[in-house]
């Protein structure tokens, strides 16, 4: 079907997959207007408690294609990079912590949250279509690679259901 373009049977099938990813991630996630979304409501929980924090690797700027990021085996610098993360997420969790307590809405509050690096859950449905377009769009070249991590993640998750999903997978080992 796929190879003579017969896509509507692909619209046929849906499948609804639980993300857990970072929100500047899910932001990227979201731009696929394709998929439904139902994100975790922060407001009906403490993230500084129910959500993790994900420290990102220490990447340098690609200075030819400004869509890349360069791996670095700068020990000193990776340890810096974490340690300046781990400030921000000790920072961010005081100031929550103390908003809460002072009775400052969690609408109000989260907004001290850092968007990078807390964690967020998201309900995604689509279409065995929009997960091939996904797919085979963010897990290869040109994207940053939470993202194609992420890719790849649910690939592997609607594997069981489509098997033939894994030849859609861009992914460069």
């Amino acid at each position: 079907l796929i190879r003579e373009k017969h896509w509507s049977p692909f619209e046929m099938v849906s499948a609804c997959l639980e993300v857990e990813t970072t929100r500047d991630i899910a932001r990227q996630l979201l731009r696929h207007r394709s998929f439904s979304f139902q994100e975790f409501s922060q407001r009906y929980a403490d993230p500084t408690q129910d959500l993790k924090f994900q420290l990102r690797d220490t990447r340098l700027q690609d200075t030819k294609n400004r869509q890349n990021s360069i791996d670095t085996n700068d020990a000193e610098l990776q340890l810096e990079w974490l340690m300046q993360q781990s400030e921000v997420v000790n920072a961010a969790k005081k100031s929550y912590s103390w908003a809460i307590e002072n009775g400052i809405a969690k609408e109000q509050a989260r907004a001290v949250l850092p968007e990078g690096i807390i964690e967020s859950r998201l309900y995604v449905n689509g279409t065995i279509r929009s997960w091939i377009h996904y797919i085979g769009l963010r897990s290869g070249h040109g994207t940053q690679k939470e993202h194609i991590k992420l890719a790849v993640e649910c690939a592997k998750a609607l594997e069981p259901i489509f098997p033939m999903i894994m030849e859609f997978c861009n992914e460069e080992d």
